[in-house]
């Protein structure tokens, strides 16, 4: 992400990396405490069964 990108300033490189990791890569990539599936999906299977 950031060997292509050309930051302004150490607060906006700062922002962009902390929005890709909270926002879109912690919330895809898989975590085995999860049985294997990412928080979205987890989320969605729990849900499921409350309902």
């Amino acid at each position: 992400m950031i060997d292509h990108r050309h930051y302004r300033s150490i607060f906006q490189a700062k922002t962009e990396i902390f929005h890709f990791i909270e926002v879109w890569y912690n919330k895809k990539r898989i975590h085995s405490k999860l049985g294997y599936r990412s928080p979205l999906e987890f989320m969605e299977l729990y849900n499921q069964c409350v309902a």
